[in-house]
């Protein structure tokens, strides 16, 4: 097994097309300019594209794709792995859009880039909805889908502290992680949630530590992050939705939007975890897809 790193996806990639009219006999050719955003991502056994089934990892809300390598790698042993970094987040570009329609986009774009016309997808919290977008937008790529910890729904905002300590952070001149964790920590209380968070902290020429991710885009956006996806109808693929026992993402009220957004879904509950279930029980979370999948 071996790991590949993109290396165009820092950049916006601009196509170009050609649009032809007809007026009195005459070609009128007009230029459409068509944004494409390719996404960084860590591709595990490329050279088994053509033997083995592909499943895309989508992380979720302030992550990268560093947050499923505990996936990736116990998913690696059976498939070809694709752990992308979403917009604004991690390596990938930064844009002052940030739906689950533009997110979606930018994924089906990546996996065209690397031919990629069939795969799995596994997504978690803000990636989970990421990826049920895909299912309904192309449906043709989906093998199967599994969502850990979310659900087809809009959600009540809960991540205000969150906001007010990375912001409290990002106006100070901070040059060790110590120093932004007493920052945070006047605003979140949880230490694991405080560690999340200082692992997209990164160094500027100057020394400084600046966010990662877009901060100013995903503050602004965020209402788009807690609205539900674009969907009107039945998505047929297989899907597995993943709960963690005592997080409050996946309620049973949500059943009924479920059923009629993924008509073939079935559940499948994690004990003892919260939220971030896939870092609190990896083996299990990992047995659980793996059994989905094969």
């Amino acid at each position: 097994m071996y790991s590949v790193y993109s290396s165009i996806s820092l950049f916006h990639l601009f196509l170009y097309g050609f649009e032809k009219a007809f007026d009195t006999g005459k070609i009128v050719t007009k230029q459409i300019l068509v944004f494409v955003m390719l996404l960084n991502y860590q591709l595990h056994n490329e050279h088994l594209l053509q033997s083995r089934p592909a499943v895309v990892l989508i992380h979720g809300l302030f992550g990268s794709l560093e947050n499923l390598n505990v996936i990736a790698k116990a998913l690696a042993e059976h498939f070809v792995v694709i752990n992308l970094d979403l917009r604004n987040h991690g390596l990938s570009a930064h844009s002052p859009l940030h739906s689950y329609p533009a997110m979606a986009q930018d994924v089906l774009d990546t996996l065209a880039h690397l031919a990629i016309n069939k795969a799995h997808f596994v997504g978690h919290s803000m990636g989970g909805k990421v990826a049920m977008q895909i299912a309904h937008i192309a449906p043709n790529i989906v093998e199967k889908l599994v969502i850990l910890d979310i659900a087809p729904v809009s959600y009540h905002s809960r991540h205000e502290a969150i906001f007010n300590g990375l912001f409290a952070v990002a106006n100070e001149k901070i040059v060790t992680r110590k120093q932004a964790d007493e920052i945070l920590a006047r605003f979140i209380n949880e230490v694991g949630v405080r560690q999340f968070l200082l692992k997209s902290l990164v160094k500027n020429d100057e020394g400084v530590l600046n966010w990662r991710f877009n901060i100013h885009t995903i503050h602004q956006e965020y209402g788009k992050i807690l609205s539900n996806i674009d969907a009107n109808d039945s998505c047929l693929c297989e899907t597995l939705f993943i709960k963690g026992s005592m997080s409050d993402y996946i309620l049973i009220e949500h059943k009924e939007v479920i059923a009629k957004l993924f008509s073939n879904a079935k559940g499948k509950v994690i004990h003892g975890v919260g939220h971030w279930l896939h870092a609190e029980k990896p083996v299990a979370v990992n047995k659980a897809i793996i059994d989905f999948l094969q």
